[in-house]
């Protein structure tokens, strides 16, 4: 969809008579509103913001254009949960429109510090000529919840040998100094990651660029995210540019990772292995992670893509944000597992079990729109096993692991109306195991999948039609044990 300016970089306020009230009968009468996962009252949702935990509370701001299902006039969108499961709308959160965000509050991070959560974010602005000019602004909210700007970028000029693609500051503090990553793009177009430090939030040094092997990787870098586990440095980003590789890099734009030694904040030098995707699905970007209250390290993602349509934007609203996950590293390689609390959300369930041997089979009760379903497969020789999910007679989402590729594969080219088929309809990341593990986390028009407990997940976007509820097991050219559970949500 294209917008000419004027409609791209509307305020809330300046929506004509009815607009607000149509797009909420829009997306009232929507067959894809999800049921358990955030999601904008209306208007398009992008990347996840400020995700922290604050007297006692997980604050989780989101990118928000509420005057239609294009990239417009940014907003940060306020949310709030006491146990990563539940989480309640507070509004919105800042507000753009003075002099250094006047073109939108684009993304960024928080911490707390005295008491009071500081948000970091970057202020998108256009001058006459409609030359880009991004500033990283500071806001700052007190304990009643009140969140005032403040009124002067504490970074307010791009470094030499950056262009203005230089956004998403994540902060973090380390032996009582404070510092934080920005995205960037040099000026010879390739992406990379800068560091700048502070001893207060408010005024900041240029350590200079995130030294990686990574030196001609995209044309730009966005939401980096730089933390440590057991004791090694991670450094999360979002490059744009990469070709397709084989199974890899199949997306739009993609999200990923390098592990190695702890970040130098001396000499910003980052001693790293491979690039590694996060996600193997369709739908997953601009991630950003937060230390919970006990120490683990939690991710929520945007389940979109810019530049991808879909259906629910003829529903006067766009995407939605990823469950939270906990990070592991094993071997170098982060694991992602959906956190413990959101077994809160299990209703009902049930059980089945079976040998599949060259059949397609259901159990009792296993059907739905929305719930949790793990199901595991052992002594498998079929060539191929697996789920056929949100099916009915002409539909089906179907995920499957090939025994003679070693691969799990995620085809939704069955799964209802379709989305970005330019990118193709399967997804395929090499696994080598004996056993299977699924857990599935389905919505009215999602799925996360989590294989093998978190070494690999799937996310994606679905429209399947509202009759489309069965789940099938199957297994071809030979048997599979299988066992499974069942939790509506």
């Amino acid at each position: 969809m294209t917008a000419s300016r004027e409609e791209k970089y509307r305020k809330l306020e300046q929506a004509v008579p009815g607009e607000l009230e149509k797009l909420q009968d829009l997306v009232k009468n929507c067959p894809w509103r999800q049921t358990y996962h955030i999601q904008p009252p209306y208007g398009l949702l992008n990347d996840p913001n400020g995700f922290t935990f604050y007297q006692g509370e997980y604050h989780l701001f989101y990118q928000w254009f509420p005057l239609g299902t294009f990239h417009g006039m940014k907003y940060w969108y306020h949310t709030k949960s006491k146990d990563l499961a539940h989480w309640d709308n507070v509004g919105i959160g800042i507000e753009p429109g003075d002099a250094h965000d006047s073109h939108g509050a684009y993304s960024g991070s928080g911490i707390v510090k005295d008491g009071k959560l500081y948000l970091m974010y970057t202020g998108n602005t256009r001058d006459e000529q409609w030359n880009r000019h991004p500033y990283q602004n500071l806001a700052i909210m007190d304990s009643s919840g009140a969140i005032t700007k403040i009124d002067h970028p504490v970074i307010d000029s791009v470094p030499p040998g950056y262009t203005d693609h230089f956004r998403d500051p994540k902060v973090w503090s380390s032996n009582g100094e404070y510092y934080c990553v920005l995205g960037a793009q040099r000026t010879n177009g390739t992406g990379c990651v800068v560091l700048y430090s502070s001893q207060d939030l408010h005024t900041w040094s240029f350590k200079g660029e995130i030294s990686t092997k990574l030196t001609d990787f995209g044309y730009m870098w966005e939401c980096p995210d730089y933390f440590e586990l057991d004791g090694q440095g991670v450094l999360l980003f979002s490059p744009q540019g990469i070709e397709p590789n084989g199974d890899y890099y199949q997306n739009i734009f993609q999200s990923g990772y390098i592990v190695g030694q702890p970040l130098d904040l001396t000499t910003s030098k980052l001693e790293h292995g491979e690039f590694q995707e996060l996600d193997r699905g369709f739908d997953f970007y601009a991630q950003q992670t937060t230390a919970a209250a006990d120490g683990r390290r939690i991710l929520v993602g945007w389940m979109g893509l810019p530049d991808a349509n879909y259906p629910t934007d003829n529903h006067g609203w766009a995407n939605c944000l990823t469950l939270p996950r906990e990070l592991t590293l094993q071997g170098g390689k982060i694991h992602q597992r959906p956190v413990r609390e959101l077994e809160k959300l299990r209703k009902q369930g049930v059980k089945g079990e079976a040998i599949l041997q060259d059949e397609t089979k259901s159990f009792a009760g296993f059907e739905g729109m929305t719930y949790e379903l793990v199901c595991e497969f052992t002594n498998t020789d079929a060539e191929q096993f697996g789920i056929e999910f949100r099916a009915g007679e002409n539909e089906k989402t179907v995920l499957s692991y090939d025994r003679n590729s070693k691969k799990v594969i995620l085809d939704r080219s069955l799964s209802g109306y379709p989305v970005a088929v330019e990118y193709g309809s399967v997804r395929r990341c090499h696994l080598d195991a004996e056993n299977i593990k699924f857990q599935l986390y389905v919505d009215t028009s999602s799925v996360e999948i989590f294989v093998n407990d978190g070494e690999e997940v799937f996310t994606s976007r679905i429209f399947p039609s509202r009759e489309s509820t069965q789940i099938r097991f199957f297994a071809q050219g030979g048997t599979a044990a299988c066992r499974a559970s069942l939790w509506k949500i």
